[in-house]
């Protein structure tokens, strides 16, 4: 190979760290805390199921938490790629060398444009509509928050061994709730978690893979809708009310766009459990005809409703984005009072 994988793996992991140093403190204990179970799980090579050592999970935070302090103030460092030094941020010239030796790396910006790293094993690629979809499995580097997917230009990153942790970290949160009648609930009756919990995680992140992969290529349909200026906003109103919402919008558009049509189209349930489960928070709030309709169909009532809910709502959120965008160019989108507005105003 003419790229030194461990020199690059080591490159991109010290990138990580200098991520989680300025930012790990964002999340809340709670996530926190959780985060950095699945992280000493990961590091350490613990299967999903098997109970974690308290005593050396404990230590090995204190160490990290120890590293991160001296890493506060470092800055982000080029890649050795190819045999040259790439900004870290360029992954599309650093996926020109290594997807050709069977590797995917992603640098990119995330919610309040916290930065995401890694580096993996290039699972498949492909091509739809003009976009390339990079699938990665087992990984080699990355950060304490692991985004499941990501879109960067016309590039889709979808990471399963991210996925699956996800879809680990909302079961473990469901069986602590004890609440079986709710979509998360729903979903995991789908599977069998009370056998061979390692075989039904394989195959809850298969299904739920393409899921993921819709809601990506609806965000790409969403942006094209919303223009460059979308973006621009978002780093604008980074780290803010404004934002959640913003991304609320474009997450519910995305959805009514792709992941709605095909979903309604699949036979079955456990896919639209799921993404009812992940349709909390603000994206909930500004969207409870999607839940009634969900609701009704669970109950036995058919997909009129929700077919109903999937096309007035790509009219309605693409719709609102371009009036969030209206607001933002003149400057009043982060006052308060035009947030709540919108809030109360555009729900749907």
């Amino acid at each position: 190979m003419a790229t030194d994988i461990d020199r690059l793996r080591a490159t991109v992991q010290r990138n990580c760290h200098i991520c989680d140093a300025r930012h790990a403190g964002d999340l809340t204990l709670c996530t926190y805390l959780m985060k950095m179970r699945e992280y000493f799980r990961w590091e350490r090579g613990y299967p999903y199921g098997a109970s974690l050592p308290n005593e050396a999970v404990g230590r090995w935070v204190r160490e990290r938490e120890r590293l991160w302090e001296g890493l506060q103030d470092a800055s982000y460092e080029p890649l050795p790629v190819d045999g040259g030094e790439v900004d870290p941020f360029e992954s599309e010239i650093v996926n020109a060398a290594l997807v050709p030796e069977g590797l995917v790396y992603s640098g990119g910006f995330g919610r309040g444009m916290r930065p995401h790293f890694f580096l993996g094993r290039l699972a498949r690629r492909q091509q739809h509509d003009g976009c390339t979809i990079l699938v990665s499995d087992e990984e080699y580097a990355r950060d304490l928050q692991a985004p499941p997917a990501m879109s960067q230009g016309r590039t889709v990153f979808v990471r399963r061994a991210a996925l699956r942790q996800l879809l680990w970290e909302k079961v473990e949160a469901w069986r602590f709730s004890r609440c079986p009648d709710n979509p998360m609930g729903r979903a995991v009756a789908c599977y069998s978690l009370d056998g061979d919990v390692a075989d039904a995680l394989e195959r809850m992140t298969d299904d739920q893979l393409e899921t993921v992969l819709l809601h990506e290529l609806g965000e790409l349909a969403a942006g094209r809708m919303l223009g460059e200026a979308w973006e621009r906003m978002l780093a604008d109103v980074a780290g803010g009310r404004a934002e959640l919402l913003a991304r609320a919008v474009r997450d519910n558009l995305a959805d009514c766009l792709s992941t709605l049509p095909a979903l309604l189209e699949d036979p079955r349930p456990s896919r639209l459990h799921f993404l009812m489960a992940s349709v909390g928070g603000m994206r909930g709030e500004l969207f409870p005809a999607l839940r009634t309709a969900y609701e009704r169909w669970h109950e036995g009532g058919g997909t009129a409703r929700l077919r109903e809910a999937a096309a007035a709502g790509a009219a309605h959120w693409a719709e609102v984005g371009r009036r969030m965008l209206a607001l933002h160019a003149r400057g009043e989108l982060t006052r308060p009072e035009r947030l709540d507005a919108l809030m109360a105003e555009e729900r749907l």
